[in-house]
């Protein structure tokens, strides 16, 4: 989610420069606030971030995973760091927004892992904290608190139906969704439109 990036509710001064939330296409495009009647939030399967900033669930200790989260921008060629699921960024994400369906995207990648981390919020100074409590600096010093499950480790990249998913795959989807205190609309499995998986 590109919302952290947002000037007013980002990490600042770790943003860009103009607004990523939704109510942007109110201003920007002149679209009317009563008009928009669905926002759909995206969000990967795990967490990246581009440049510098706070990303409390960057993998830095696991080269393996390191390696299989991390991704190359295809326009501007900008490393993007890894790290686990960032549920406490999900759930601020879907707030600001007023998000009314989820579409988690990249689940395949996770196939290769036996166990998967989900971060569920953060400790700070020994207290349990949440992302909108801190500044940039602070957030770079928390402890995130995981939860961890079972991976699939079966190749899921042809399924297209979601009831067809491995069980565990299915199980990780609906943690992040009870999680992120969202409904999960669509899952994509792969890059190909021919990919994405509606959920029921």
């Amino acid at each position: 989610m590109g919302s952290i990036l947002d000037p007013d509710w980002g990490t600042y001064p770790f943003v860009t420069g103009s607004t990523t939330l939704a109510s942007a296409a109110t201003g920007g495009l002149g679209i009317p606030p009563r008009a928009i009647t669905r926002i759909i939030g995206v969000t990967k399967a795990y967490t990246t971030r581009v440049g510098g900033g706070p990303m409390p669930t960057e993998i830095k200790d696991d080269a393996h995973a390191e390696k299989a989260l991390s991704e190359v921008a295809a326009t501007t060629g900008r490393i993007r760091r890894g790290g686990w699921f960032d549920a406490e960024v999900v759930r601020f994400a879907c707030q600001i927004n007023g998000i009314d369906r989820l579409f988690l995207t990249k689940l395949d990648i996770l196939s290769e892992f036996d166990k998967i981390k989900i971060c569920t919020g953060y400790e700070f100074n020994g207290k349990r904290v949440h992302y909108h409590d801190l500044d940039s600096y602070q957030l770079d010093k928390v402890k995130p608190i995981y939860k961890t499950v079972q991976g699939w480790e079966k190749d899921i990249r042809e399924i297209r139906k979601y009831k067809e998913l491995p069980a565990r795959a299915r199980a990780y989807v609906e943690t992040v969704e009870k999680l992120a205190g969202v409904k999960i609309g669509w899952v994509a499995n792969g890059p190909e439109r021919e990919a994405v998986i509606k959920k029921p």
